[in-house]
């Protein structure tokens, strides 16, 4: 049964995918944003699909059964935050510059150099995300199917890969919406199961009301805030959101499936942390150790498709951001809205089909080595929850200040942005590597032995590296001459289609 109900989940997602894909017409700017044409369902749906994953479901409960419920609420609270900002301050003005991938904002704002340093760091950031999809979809197959950990996350990588190809963003737009469905469904009736059965008490110390976790250090206190900044802050310059707000047809439309998506989120990441906090255990151990045959079938289902639908998005992200940013194919049929006035086709039409698109061509291609990349490291670090963090926290330490104060700061130039990137990142890393620990994981990835650092650090390096980009930034924007915004336009007046 869990095999048909896995199976069928698949089977919908790439059915839904491989109908919409004929949409694409030929044409990039369909592939990559809709044709700008999504409506206000669909670009929630696709929010919320894209912060609702495995990472803030199964590695939720993984981190709130070992360390309470601010451990794992913090992945989906810190998601909605995200998109709560995003909704409030970057929606519409982004939307309404008309982008294709977020570093072309950093090539409009600050030229080329800085636009290749921001997308080389959004690849690998992503690889990471993509990573910890296969990581859950890996676990999942092997404990519920008797499937290797590798055959796992290859399944889930092949069904990606088949309606993904296709159909690009439609696929993944439209297929996000089986999939909150799904997950949402198997959060709530997860929580009411938990409920009815063993009651929503806790471990001392371990519940939503022992607030000692968001004040006390040695309460996890600075690893919890350090993964609220990262997912609500750094997840702000997260290529697979910024991607769905362009595709939404009005800055209005894009700005209110933000608030929408960060509701969702919330209503269906915290019931999984409750959930581990009242029982004690990990969602996998819950599913194979007490739950009843039809709940597991649910829950595993929803799992699943978070996976399918969060990788789909960010691999093609990726691609999208590999080929245009760092490999400079831009032009389509047509002038690009990044350069001047945009006379796209819109989905479905196939009149003047051009088949012979260099970016939709390339951006296929590239979603292989993506795929590659993130596989080899799903193998080398079978963590969920924590790379979803440690993604972020990249972006948060390099991407973020450039980006907001490059947004709202004239001031802010090409010197001020590549100085934070770069200071940014040297700290981060050099602290990573120092730290034994990541978000309360054991760090296995690039910790080198040494006394200087011990576990009590961990979480601290997340507010450090983000403090030396703040300053870089403004020290140096403050000590060079002004630098005007290179013909960005970040008004946003209200159209026809916003009222």
């Amino acid at each position: 049964m869990i095999i048909l109900s896995v199976a069928l989940v698949i089977a919908s997602m790439i059915v839904v995918g491989l109908l919409v894909a004929r949409r694409v017409a030929g044409d990039s700017r369909n592939f990559l944003v809709a044709g700008r044409t999504l409506a206000l369902p669909v670009v929630a749906a696709t929010l919320m699909g894209q912060a609702v994953d495995t990472n803030a479901t199964l590695g939720a409960t993984d981190q709130a059964a070992r360390l309470g419920f601010w451990a794992g609420a913090t992945l989906p609270l810190g998601l909605a935050l995200c998109l709560l900002l995003t909704g409030l301050f970057f929606a519409r003005p982004m939307n309404r510059m008309g982008l294709t991938t977020l570093p072309d904002f950093f090539r409009l704002r600050y030229g080329r150099a800085t636009e290749m340093a921001a997308a080389l760091l959004m690849i690998a950031a992503f690889a990471i995300l993509v990573a910890g999809n296969l990581v859950a979809g890996g676990f999942l197959f092997e404990m519920f199917l008797g499937t290797p950990y590798v055959v796992g996350v290859l399944i889930i990588v092949a069904a990606v890969l088949v309606y993904t190809l296709a159909g690009g963003i439609l696929s993944d737009a439209y297929s996000s919406i089986v999939q909150v469905a799904v997950t949402t469904l198997a959060s709530l009736a997860l929580l009411f199961w938990v409920a009815a059965t063993f009651g929503l008490g806790h471990e001392p110390g371990m519940g939503p009301l022992d607030l000692g976790q968001l004040s006390d250090p040695a309460q996890g206190a600075v690893v919890n805030w350090a993964t609220l900044a990262a997912l609500g802050v750094g997840d702000i310059v997260a290529i697979d959101f910024m991607q769905r707000v362009f595709s939404a047809r009005s800055p209005d439309v894009a700005r209110r499936a933000c608030f929408l998506a960060a509701a969702g989120t919330a209503i269906v990441g915290v019931p999984f942390a409750l959930a581990a906090v009242a029982t004690g255990r990990g969602l996998l151990t819950l599913l194979d150790e007490a739950a009843p045959v039809g709940l597991s079938v649910l829950v595993l289902a929803g799992i699943v498709s978070a996976s399918l639908s969060t990788a789909d998005g960010a691999i093609l992200g990726t691609a999208a951001v590999a080929v245009r940013n760092v490999g400079t194919i831009r032009r389509t049929k047509g002038p690009d809205r990044t350069t001047g006035p945009d006379d796209m086709a819109r989905p479905g039409r196939a009149d003047r089909p051009n088949r012979a698109d260099p970016l939709l061509r390339a951006t296929r291609w590239a979603m292989l080595p993506v795929v590659g990349g993130s596989v080899l490291l799903a193998l080398r670090v079978p963590q969920t929850g924590v790379l979803l963090t440690l993604a972020f926290d990249l972006m948060l330490a390099c991407l973020a200040v450039p980006f907001v104060l490059g947004m709202f700061w004239r001031r802010g130039c090409a010197r001020a942005a590549l100085a934070a990137l770069s200071v940014g990142l040297v700290v981060r890393l050099t602290l990573f590597a120092l730290t034994p620990t990541m978000y309360g994981a054991d760090n296995t990835l690039l910790y080198v032995p040494n006394t200087l650092v011990g576990a009590a650090f961990d979480g601290w390096p997340t507010f450090i590296a983000l403090a030396a980009s703040l300053l870089t930034y403004a020290l140096v924007a403050l000590i060079g001459p002004p630098a005007g915004i290179r013909g960005l336009d970040l008004r946003v007046e209200e159209t026809p289609a916003d009222r």
